[in-house]
């Protein structure tokens, strides 16, 4: 049994942890810009963290349900894409707070602001579009191929588009004027934290997400038994 959930104690610790440093530690101000509002660092990115993580496992079990045609393959993709919105949504609330502390408003129209709302909104017509279609099969079949279309528009609307324009995100290509974070805000302590933040949020993002499919094969089984 303890060997089985090792590594829900450790996304356990690893959140306590985080909370811990996120709201109570006293935390080094290196650049008047950020101040307390750095904080968010263990928040906003393992968002971001964990849903690419969850989006990419979600498309590998749709081009396995496209490869064997079982439909457990397709709800683990359904339900890796479920759990990956959810975290793309905390994200952007977690940016947007952000934003408005730095950036003076929550929304400001930045590209990668837009961009990640672009995404998602694309994998939210990924559950419009199979419950549109009755036939189970085929919701599913459809279903597959939109969202391995749905991951690879993750890279130009996040990671290239805004890239190309000047934005006040870190990594735009933007530098006037920027509020963002960079290397120098952080030392060596708040790096460890951040990445243990990571690995403790995507590691809760699986856990739920394995929960909703045991969920979900423990009501297939009492309709089959009916």
């Amino acid at each position: 049994m303890l060997r089985s959930a090792w590594w829900k104690i450790l996304s356990f610790a690893l959140l306590m942890y985080t909370c811990t440093m996120g709201f109570l530690v006293k935390i080094p101000v290196l650049d008047d810009r950020l101040q307390q509002s750095i904080r968010n660092l263990y928040f906003h990115v393992p968002m971001w963290f964990g849903m690419m993580v969850l989006f990419t496992v979600s498309a590998i079990y749709s081009i396995k349900y496209l490869s064997s045609g079982k439909t457990i393959h397709d709800n683990y993709a359904t339900e890796y894409a479920r759990t990956g919105i959810v975290f793309g949504v905390l994200g952007l609330i977690t940016g947007s707070i952000w934003a408005n502390y730095q950036w003076g408003k929550p929304w400001s129209g930045d590209p990668k602001q837009n961009g990640a709302a672009i995404a998602l909104l694309i994998y939210f017509a990924y559950f419009i579009l199979r419950n549109s279609v009755n036939e189970e099969n085929k919701s599913a079949r459809l279903g597959a191929v939109y969202n391995i279309f749905a991951y690879a528009m993750l890279f130009p609307t996040i990671w290239i588009m805004p890239r190309l324009t000047e934005s006040l995100h870190p990594g735009g290509e933007g530098s006037e004027g920027n509020p963002a974070l960079n290397p120098k805000d952080l030392d060596s302590h708040m790096e460890l934290v951040m990445w243990a933040a990571i690995l403790g949020w995507t590691l809760l993002g699986v856990w739920i997400t394995t929960l909703r499919i045991r969920l979900i094969l423990y009501k297939e089984k009492i309709f089959s038994h009916a």
